[in-house]
């Protein structure tokens, strides 16, 4: 009875455990973000063809119809005197569990819903001193080849007060009583192993290139491929029939790029961006290609004897360029270009409008100023010409008055002058 309500305790436990596991894969999703794997510069001649290599194991899609050998955990033990590291039990995402040693069944237990809740603990009934040793929890991934392991150091004692866990560095240490039920607390709750997704859906690789002097978020793609088959082409036309992927590529994991007849005008930076949302795996491999002019053979010496050619076929033009001209055109997006193009339009309009408004106003006022100075120039001439009647009326008025005195002074006789002698001979005295 005592040992039932032990077993009852130890899996109340085993249900509510909050310890997580840190492993060496993804914890949690992961993000959507491609981390640049490998960089490199290739160099190709003009005319020939051109390979950029891409491959990844990871990215090999085997469909699983049985949908139960994708996922297995399975706990091993070393040490403690058993020798080399032994299977103590496994157990695959269909639910399907097996022990490895008769004496371990019914006391070594699993839960049947740990590919969905996470929890990969392993319970031992009733410890003994045989279980001693390093336990190892193991979780292999097969589609996704991911491969992770926690390991957990098992003591069992006989003194009550000594039981309990520790961590000594490096993995955490448990220590039990005998006989009573020991959890090796083993939790991953990531979606690569609770959950399962339909894995064509969520495979994906595509191509972009970059035109030199275009930045890596304007790149131009090429190609998209899925794991369904579906298949889309992109890019310039003189590029799109020249460019291709493998048929198998996902298949063998090649997605190796191969252009044909390769052209100066082929120039420029090509990404292969590798997704497997259902593994996180989202990588970037990137190649910088150069297309260089092909090697010119010499021409042939003419012969001493004839002075005459070996070959008589003309040789090409050397101005001729090879290629086609691109001409890349940038296509800026997002809302705030558009506003900022509309504010410039609407500056000008306004800038424009009131240079208007200027004009007008200098306009009228010219033209007032004009006016009044037009009155007063007629106002002038008028009294002008009032002033110059009167003095003019004055004038004669004088002529007239002249004449008419010389007149009578004419006719009339002078009178006759009378000199004081005495008074101008004292005036000249005086001087």
């Amino acid at each position: 009875m005592e040992l039932l309500s032990r077993v009852l305790l130890w899996k109340l436990v085993l249900l509510q455990g909050t310890a997580v596991l840190a492993f060496s894969g993804p914890s949690g999703p992961a993000t959507a973000g491609s981390a640049v794997v490998s960089e490199a510069a290739v160099n190709w001649a003009a005319g020939g063809g051109a390979v950029l290599r891409c491959q990844s194991p990871r990215m090999v899609w085997t469909q699983d119809r049985l949908h139960d050998h994708q996922r297995v955990v399975h706990w091993d033990l070393s040490g403690g005197g058993h020798g080399p590291a032994r299977r103590l039990m496994d157990m695959y995402s269909a639910g399907e569990q097996r022990v490895y040693e008769p004496r371990d069944r019914g006391r070594l237990l699993l839960s049947p819903a740990a590919f969905h809740d996470g929890n990969f603990s392993l319970l031992i009934l009733a410890a003994e001193e045989t279980d001693e040793g390093l336990y190892t929890c193991n979780l292999h991934h097969h589609y996704c080849h991911l491969y992770e392991s926690l390991a957990i150091r098992l003591e069992v004692t006989d003194d009550p007060l000594a039981a309990g866990a520790r961590w000594d560095g490096e993995k955490e240490v448990l220590a039990v009583e005998r006989g009573a039920p020991a959890l090796l607390t083993c939790v991953n709750r990531a979606h690569v192993w609770t959950d399962r997704h339909v894995e064509e859906a969520q495979q994906v690789v595509h191509w972009d290139r970059q035109p030199p002097g275009v930045p890596h978020d304007r790149a131009d793609r090429l190609l998209d491929l899925y794991a369904s088959g579906e298949r889309r082409a992109y890019g310039p036309p003189f590029l799109r029939d020249r460019v291709t992927v493998g048929a198998d590529a996902f298949a063998r994991g090649d997605f190796s790029l191969r252009i044909d007849r390769l052209e100066l005008a082929d120039e420029g930076t090509y990404s292969c961006h590798l997704h497997h949302h259902y593994c996180g795996l989202h990588e970037r491999r990137v190649f910088h290609l150069k297309v260089t002019e092909p090697a010119v053979e010499p021409r042939p010496r003419d012969s001493p004897g004839n002075g005459s050619s070996h070959s008589s076929a003309p040789g090409p033009d050397p101005t001729l360029a090879r290629g086609h001209s691109v001409i890349n055109v940038i296509v800026p997006e997002g809302r705030a270009h558009f506003f900022q193009q509309l504010g410039y339009v609407l500056a000008t309009l306004l800038l424009f409008i009131l240079l208007l408004i200027t004009v007008v106003l200098a306009t009228r006022k010219r033209r007032h100023r004009g006016g009044y100075e037009y009155s007063d120039k007629k106002l002038g001439k008028s009294k002008g010409k009032d002033v110059n009647m009167a003095e003019l009326t004055v004038v004669s008025d004088y002529k007239n008055n002249i004449l008419k005195e010389r007149a009578e002074l004419a006719h009339s006789p002078l009178p006759a002058k009378n000199i004081d002698l005495d008074k101008e001979f004292r005036k000249e005295y005086c001087k």
